[in-house]
């Protein structure tokens, strides 16, 4: 199985069976290379300089993913950028970081397979196939 279909399993895993989970859509258009932080590396840039490079880097790497609360959520990603994606969601920040909590993690880890950030080519396909799945 390829790293694309695997990402696609994980994420409807993750999202309760794939389905059109707001917050998950969020999260596709924040880890595309076009968004605002930057896609997937600056993203766990925003974790490392924000003091959570020791959570952000266990996704990232082949050991086991480190947990994250809802409140170091907020940390890692700035407050302005919670409630973006919260209004995203049409949900309130708390309960984004909530889910988010639960979902970056793994889906992190699934996006790095190797330990180390793919090609961003790669990864836009595994979005694509993403939005496919669960739009």
């Amino acid at each position: 199985m390829g790293l694309l279909d695997q990402l696609g399993q994980a994420a409807a895993g993750m999202m309760g069976g794939g389905d059109k989970n707001p917050v998950m859509q969020a999260v596709l258009g924040l880890l595309g290379q076009n968004s605002s932080v930057g896609g997937l590396s600056g993203l766990v840039q925003a974790f490392q300089k924000n003091g959570l490079g020791d959570i952000v880097n266990s996704w990232v790497g082949t050991g086991k993913n480190l947990p994250i609360s809802a409140e170091q959520i907020q940390q890692g990603l700035g407050g302005d950028l919670l409630k973006q994606l919260a209004s995203q969601a049409g949900l309130s920040s708390e309960a984004t970081g909530g889910q988010l909590a639960n979902l970056l993690p793994g889906l992190i880890d699934k996006l790095t397979p190797d330990g180390k950030m793919p090609d961003t080519t790669l990864i836009e396909q595994g979005l694509n196939l993403l939005r496919g799945k669960l739009g």
